[in-house]
């Protein structure tokens, strides 16, 4: 079992936000990677939208950091830990820049980083970028494969609908081979299908323990899943968030486990339902000081039963 970390003030989305994180910068947010980095967490994980539309401030809030510059920082700051975008939306970026950004990361940090990303939810982004919302699933796929063709070929050439390339050469390519991991987000069967398809592995976030086991069969039916099977990772988010999927309304308390017990039954649940991999929000403590020292108890006490 692997375990990613949600780093806080990045966001200010009001399910699960700390009171401490709204007036906190940058300097807190170093500290609290470089504290995980010291520790055996394997990732930080890292939100995104580029712009918030008006109507959805209340129950999104308006703070979401740009996960490439904030991946980029993060990994400058540390040395061990890897940085998974939670989630960046393929389409907003053309994915020959996304793949120079990612593969200059690499290079610099020695690998380190995973993409995880969707097709993205908030239609209104899509128009304030100029971006169509009603191609973003044909576009996801056919940049997926144009960042595999870029990171991977001598050679790079690709003839798409959306995106076209040939006669150019990209360096530096990523440190991780054949290239950097993708786990694409989604709770839909077509998000699933994708992430069989195309990527090594699937981070859900309104997925709970009884839900997995009939998901992660609906993927195993599929051809694509068997050759990947042995290596595809699932992450699942521990916390119970209580909104809803797309209008990001609140249906009641969001629930994050603080206590022992409660963090082990929620994890063994999920391992036992097919998770191999588990992202943790820390509680809603008021300060960044009760936080750091709840990270590094989870890292003590929980951490070491599951690996």
């Amino acid at each position: 079992m692997k375990f990613a970390l949600a780093t806080p003030a990045l966001n200010t989305y009001p399910a699960a936000m700390a009171p401490w994180e709204p007036k906190a910068g940058g300097a807190e947010i170093l500290r609290y990677a470089r504290k995980a980095d010291a520790l055996s967490w394997d990732w930080l994980t890292l939100p995104e939208h580029l712009v918030m539309p008006a109507e959805m401030k209340e129950v999104m809030g308006s703070r979401w950091a740009e996960s490439i510059t904030a991946a980029a920082t993060l990994m400058g700051a540390t040395q061990r830990i890897h940085m998974l975008t939670y989630i960046l939306p393929l389409p907003y970026r053309h994915p020959l820049l996304l793949a120079k950004q990612i593969a200059t990361m690499e290079f610099l940090a020695g690998g380190r980083f995973t993409l995880g990303t969707a097709v993205g939810h908030l239609e209104k982004e899509f128009e304030a970028l100029g971006i169509p919302f009603h191609k973003r699933g044909a576009m996801t796929d056919e940049y997926l494969a144009a960042m595999k063709e870029a990171w991977t070929s001598d050679t790079p050439a690709f003839e798409g609908e959306f995106v076209r390339f040939k006669d150019i050469v990209i360096e530096p390519k990523p440190v991780q081979k054949p290239h950097p991991p993708i786990f694409i987000g989604g709770n839909s069967q077509p998000a699933m299908r994708r992430a069989a398809e195309h990527g090594d592995g699937w981070i859900p976030w309104l997925v709970t323990s009884e839900d997995l086991p009939g998901c992660i069969a609906y993927m195993k039916s599929l051809p694509a899943y068997e050759a990947k099977a042995d290596r595809f990772e699932i992450l699942v988010t521990t916390t119970a968030y209580k909104v809803d999927d797309y209008s990001h309304a609140e249906r009641g308390q969001t629930q994050i486990a603080s206590d022992r017990d409660g963090v082990l039954r929620e994890i063994e649940a999920l391992q036992k339902a097919g998770a191999t991999s588990v992202q943790v929000m820390p509680p809603r403590h008021d300060t960044l000081e009760q936080t750091l020292e709840w990270i590094e108890w989870y890292d003590d006490e929980i951490i070491p039963r599951f690996r």
